[in-house]
């Protein structure tokens, strides 16, 4: 008989947007419907929780496994930053000294040259042309590992689509997103449009923001509400799974 592998618990930041909600529900069920071809003779169970804004939180999301289930927590996050680095490695410490449980840690979903063919995508679906000047939109944070995340992100999208592409930050790290919209347009000429490309997860507040940055165009977030999830983040998170699974022993 297989031996059943870790659950794999999957966890978003969290929003109180339907649209977002809708969005990462459906990442969710693209990854499950993905697991379920590569084990087909032993599924490892899957359950979606978040870290912030909404239920289930970490606890009660590997709460719900079996009492000695071991699990690999994923997170549904861009850049390792505090909310990997403290709050799911907090969660994840107090779950196992509290039980029998095995839990390990996966990585972050980005940086991956994978995210960079998505944000391409979308681009090309917002309708970039080549004299358009492209800045790329990030959350942004405190945590310098997660902003230097970023900025990886960026030379590598700058790399893929052979052009200058600019950075700007929502929150916490500078340059501001308007910015960093206003210094792209100074730079442009003719009939260059500013095009952010959204390195955002799903819709919601901070996507709304990036929406009145100033931009001309703003392209979709990785994950669109009732489109099927990209197959680059269906294939980052059961590679992060993988990973981890195999550390976990």
């Amino acid at each position: 008989m297989t031996a059943r592998p870790p659950a794999l618990v999957g966890i978003s930041h969290g929003t109180s947007s339907p649209e977002g909600r809708r969005a990462v529900r459906g990442l969710h069920d693209a990854v499950a419907a993905a697991v379920a071809k590569r084990h087909p003779d032993a599924t490892p169970s899957l359950r979606l929780g978040h870290v912030d804004v909404e239920q289930p939180d970490v606890a009660a999301t590997l709460g719900s496994l079996g009492p000695d289930e071991p699990a690999v927590v994923v997170p549904l996050l861009l850049s390792a930053g505090y909310h990997v680095h403290v709050d799911l490695a907090e969660a994840v410490q107090a779950v196992e000294a509290a039980s029998p449980r095995r839990v390990m840690l996966a990585g972050a979903l980005g940086p991956d040259d994978r995210l960079v063919s998505v944000l391409l995508r979308r681009l090309a679906q917002a309708g970039l042309r080549d004299e358009d000047r492209v800045v790329l939109a990030v959350a942004g944070s405190s945590d310098d590992r997660a902003v230097a995340d970023c900025r990886d992100m960026a030379e590598r999208l700058a790399a893929a689509s052979d052009r200058e592409v600019g950075l700007g930050f929502l929150s916490a790290a500078q340059p501001a997103l308007p910015d960093a919209v206003e210094a792209a347009r100074s730079g442009a000429s003719g009939d260059a449009r500013v095009v952010l490309a959204n390195y955002l997860l799903a819709p919601g507040y901070f996507d709304d923001l990036a929406r009145r940055a100033g931009a001309d165009i703003v392209a979709q977030p990785l994950l669109v509400p009732d489109e099927s999830a990209p197959g680059e983040l269906v294939d980052i998170v059961l590679d992060r799974y993988a990973a981890a699974s195999a550390r976990l022993g």
